[in-house]
């Protein structure tokens, strides 16, 4: 069979994205050795150039006049991808990041990982950029060939918001990565300042409105002051924007606000603290859930149907709407810390999600659509 070439739509790619990053960074490496035969080509932004290049497993193209702003990346989307693709006489496109060309043209798969801007529209100033963020991804997932999401949840989402047929979708769950656990997590940690004498609750995730982190503050501000954890909330550039609502409801002794963190220094704060929180009204998938799970950290989330899709049984559940309700479940999880056997089983559950396992899958559906557009 003759080398067939796939373009993977990167333009988004900054390197502090989060979730739809790591995903990109995970599979492509393995997609390359599952497809032998397909030529892998990336096109991405000025900022996100070098950080892709180490990585990614083919020629990488950079559009110098695409930032890191939505509005560039946007554009170079609807505007560039195509031609590029086109020009590189490319057989596929594959856009990984929610949203890629939006009129038919080269075959393409578009990943969209969640429905939240129309799940969860935010307020008056930010509906206006995020109404037009969801018109560009429904156009282009109602276009794309094939749509692939990381849920079921998300799925019956991206059906009902962005009217794609339910037969055009398919489910690939993520994977987590394996544990790399630090030689000495406290001395990792030793620029965040935390005391360890204290029982540690962690959270990730950026400032969007759907993580609900303003609702895990809420929470933790119902509890007595002795009896409220330290509480880290990740993954924010500073100053973030979070700080107003920690001094607003008297929580700057009990909360830490450590900016976006290094790969060990979040290794680290899973291996010191006793619970993993997770707020979110919605998700695509939820994947620190998972991660705190194969880190043996217990993990509350709130009790919605996509992270009960994610963390199964093993986790638990309370209502993140509801901070009093919120607040006893998390004093409850700190005081009465699960035993070796359901320790065992949570560990047991988060190891079923691999990214080779993603990578098995998402390549067979890249190859069924190369096979499909090409008759």
């Amino acid at each position: 069979m003759p080398s067939r070439k796939v373009l993977v739509d990167l333009l988004g790619f900054t390197g502090s994205r989060g979730g739809t990053e790591t995903y990109v960074r995970e599979l492509t490496p393995r997609l390359a050795e599952r497809l032998p035969d397909v030529r892998f080509a990336a096109l991405t932004g000025r900022v996100g150039d070098d950080e892709v290049r180490g990585f990614f497993p083919g020629h990488v193209q950079s559009l110098d006049w695409v930032g890191s702003d939505p509005g560039t990346w946007a554009l170079g989307a609807v505007a560039a991808t195509e031609v590029v693709a086109r020009r590189g006489r490319a057989d596929l496109v594959w856009a990984p990041a929610n949203f890629g060309p939006i009129f038919r043209g080269v075959p393409r798969v578009v990943t969209v990982h969640d429905a939240i801007y129309d799940e969860v529209p935010g307020n008056l100033a930010q509906r206006a950029q995020r109404t037009v963020t969801s018109t560009l991804m429904r156009r282009s997932a109602q276009t794309a060939d094939r749509v692939l999401t990381v849920s079921h949840a998300a799925a019956a989402s991206i059906a009902r918001h962005l009217s794609v047929p339910a037969e055009r979708i398919s489910v690939v769950h993520n994977g987590s990565a394996d544990p790399r656990p630090v030689d000495d997590p406290w001395t990792a940690l030793d620029a965040l300042r935390l005391p360890p004498d204290r029982p540690i609750a962690l959270s990730v995730g950026n400032r969007m409105p759907h993580k609900n982190f303003v609702g895990l503050l809420e929470a933790l501000a119902t509890l007595p002051a002795t009896a409220r954890p330290l509480t880290v909330i990740a993954g924010s550039r500073l100053p973030d924007p979070l700080a107003d609502d920690v001094s607003r409801l008297g929580l700057d002794s009990d909360v830490l606000l450590p900016g976006w963190v290094s790969d060990d220094q979040l290794e680290a704060l899973f291996q010191v603290a006793g619970l993993y929180v997770c707020p979110s009204l919605v998700e695509g998938f939820g994947l620190p859930v998972v991660d705190a799970l194969r880190r043996d950290v217990p993990v509350l989330a709130n009790d919605v149907t996509v992270l009960r899709e994610v963390g199964g049984d093993v986790t638990r559940y309370a209502d993140a709407t509801n901070p009093a309700a919120f607040g006893l479940a998390i004093t409850k999880a700190l005081n009465e810390p699960a035993d070796a056997a359901a320790r065992a089983a949570a560990q047991a559950w988060a190891s079923r999600f691999t990214w080779d396992d993603a990578a098995d899958a998402t390549a067979a559906v890249l190859e069924a659509t190369l096979v499909e557009t090409s008759r």
